[in-house]
């Protein structure tokens, strides 16, 4: 998959035009997915300012920090026009000249650092500051077949992953023991880099986030395992099984593992174009509630996925969106009991023209180890 192809050029356009649309003078992207997704550039986040100016009329500029111009040069849209700037030069004249008159309003990306959003304000004391995600999710929220690719290639990456969790979770060794063989699994699988794991073993797996531990995983446990990571395309994994390391499951669990199980089956074969995303998370939870676990059911049921591991759109009551072919989220139902053991299955989906296709494929039954 080339670049261009995942990145093609023509999203600049697109995101002036959405730009103009929003009645704002220019969007002003420093490090982040968002700069990654119009340009292909992952840049490096750092005190030295670096910023696509990207006015809604006129020529959209890159400014960076001179070490760092000829990998901007390498990585991004051909024919951008970059200007660089010295160490211990301010690097604001050069956004505020980039954009080639007054600006009213500006677009700020969403997770720009505090330091930089107050000195563009004081570079553009005229210029009212507003989100850029308010423009550009509307473009990044239904991914094109190319990103549907990268997706599918990093799902598949990840299961490769959980396929082989018998080599390393067993009683006695530790979640940490666990986790450390599980990240080094996750770059051999493909990923450039590991975004999180979870391994939570017994009362752990209560709780959502977890994390690892040094405790001990003991015979009989359930473990949830969660882990995801990030593929050269920049686009994202997250997936989640349970085990079981060997012996006998508790009888309550079992009983509520099998509720979660149709839960999440349920669910993702809700997904179609036109279903509210409220509706969605209600497919999974309806069935959970019903079932007397509704309070041990603590998150929304899913959240968008690509270039940022968690992005709209999110599946969760009160959002009404409807969904749309080509939105990319995950279905993670969980059941949670405090200070005894918890569950989560998760695959990542893909909103098709008439359904649903699956990008993890592994098995959702409980898996015994």
């Amino acid at each position: 998959m080339g670049t261009d192809e995942l990145y093609p050029p023509d999203r600049l356009v697109a995101a002036q035009r959405a730009t103009a649309a929003a009645g704002l003078d220019a969007l002003l992207l420093t490090p982040g997915s968002d700069l990654r997704y119009l340009t292909g550039y992952d840049a490096h986040a750092g005190e030295r300012l670096t910023c696509l100016v990207l006015p809604a009329e006129g020529e959209p500029t890159l400014v960076v920090p001179r070490l760092e111009r000829p990998a901007a040069e390498a990585s991004t849209t051909t024919g951008l026009r970059i200007v660089d700037h010295a160490d211990g030069a301010d690097p604001y004249p050069l956004v505020v000249a980039a954009l080639d008159g007054p600006a009213a309003a500006v677009g700020l990306a969403d997770r720009m650092w505090a330091e930089q959003v107050l000195a563009l304000r004081a570079a553009l004391p005229g210029a009212a500051q507003r989100l850029a995600g308010d423009v550009l999710r509307e473009l990044r929220i239904r991914k094109s077949p190319a990103e549907i690719a990268a997706l599918a290639a990093a799902g598949a990456a990840i299961d490769e992953v959980h396929l082989r969790m018998g080599e390393w979770l067993r009683p006695g060794r530790t979640e940490v023991e666990v986790a450390a063989d599980i990240a080094a699994a996750i770059r051999a699988a493909g990923h450039v880099s590991v975004d999180f794991v979870i391994v939570a073993a017994g009362p752990n797996g209560a709780s959502p986030h977890h994390g690892t531990s040094d405790r001990p995983i003991g015979v009989g446990e359930p473990v949830v395992v969660d882990i995801g990571g990030t593929m050269p395309s920049g686009y994202r994994s997250d997936c989640t099984r349970t085990y079981l390391a060997g012996g006998t499951a508790p009888a309550d669990f079992v009983e509520y593992y099998a509720v979660l199980h149709a839960a999440q089956r349920a669910a993702v074969a809700a997904v179609r174009p036109g279903l509210p995303a409220a509706a969605a998370d209600s497919a999974a939870r309806t069935p959970i509630t019903a079932a007397g676990y509704g309070d041990a059911f603590l998150h929304r049921t899913g959240h968008g996925i690509g270039l940022d591991g968690h992005e709209d759109p999110y599946l969760v009551a009160g959002n009404d969106r409807p969904l749309e072919a080509g939105m990319a989220f995950s279905i993670e139902p969980g059941i949670y009991l405090a200070g005894r053991h918890g569950a989560r299955i998760e695959d990542i989906v893909v909103c098709t023209t008439d359904g649903v296709q699956r990008l993890n494929t592994t098995p959702t039954e409980l898996i015994a180890l």
